[in-house]
């Protein structure tokens, strides 16, 4: 438990420092090219889910992508208690990406009505959704879990 709630914070703490930083030093909507070509930074607001699923939804209903958010920090809580004991340590770090990232979007969520995304890759006219620290977090910690539930652990 100790190792979920040092890599959660250290993702919360890094994923809000950055999100301030890149809603003090950049416009709404104005890349500025890091790799010309493939990597730009890019401040949008997102008020929807993951990849903007959502974004569309009225302001009136948007309690609703907080509430989906919640119940899926409530669903890994669940999914962390029967891991945590044969998972080891991959399983801990994973999980605490998880829910730093999970809840740091959240904190957006709560601050702005939105979360903060900067990261945009591109090639040409192909765009990756926008994303930020804490998606990453996100990702990695789900990649992680995956790699534990498909690779057979070795007796010992």
């Amino acid at each position: 438990m100790r190792l979920i709630l040092l890599f959660g914070f250290a993702v919360l703490v890094v994923d809000q420092v950055v999100k301030l930083l890149a809603l003090a030093y950049l416009t709404p909507g104005v890349p500025v090219p890091v790799v010309d070509g493939f990597f730009a930074l890019t401040l949008i607001l997102n008020p929807g889910l993951a990849f903007g699923f959502f974004a569309s939804t009225p302001p009136g209903w948007r309690w609703l992508v907080s509430l989906f958010s919640l119940a899926a920090l409530g669903v890994l809580l669940k999914l962390s208690a029967r891991l945590l004991p044969s998972g080891g340590r991959s399983a801990a770090i994973a999980l605490g990406l998880i829910f730093g990232g999970a809840v740091g979007n959240l904190v957006d969520r709560y601050r702005f009505g939105a979360v903060v995304d900067f990261i945009d890759l591109y090639w040409r006219s192909y765009h990756w959704p926008a994303f930020n620290v804490a998606d990453s977090a996100i990702s990695v910690g789900v990649g992680l879990l995956a790699l534990r539930l498909l690779i057979p652990s070795r007796p010992a």
